[in-house]
């Protein structure tokens, strides 16, 4: 998954967002990517960005890369 949020997110939120990668743009927005198992781990993310206050602007889903 891909999560868009509005403002630049420290590092140290990776990991109690479930170890996802955050990137900060120069728009000053982030980008937060990662996998996420299920439903119940997708809802977990978006609620502890709701609750540290992160503006969601856009969740996509991300295509894995096949191995074969």
């Amino acid at each position: 998954y891909e999560f868009r949020v509005e403002g630049h997110l420290d590092d140290h939120w990776s990991a109690w967002l479930g170890e996802l990668t955050i990137t900060r743009h120069h728009d000053g927005t982030s980008t937060l990517t990662g996998p996420v198992a299920d439903q119940a781990q997708l809802h977990g993310v978006l609620a502890r960005l709701r609750d540290i206050g992160a503006t969601l602007l856009s969740v996509n889903t991300v295509p894995v890369a096949s191995g074969r």
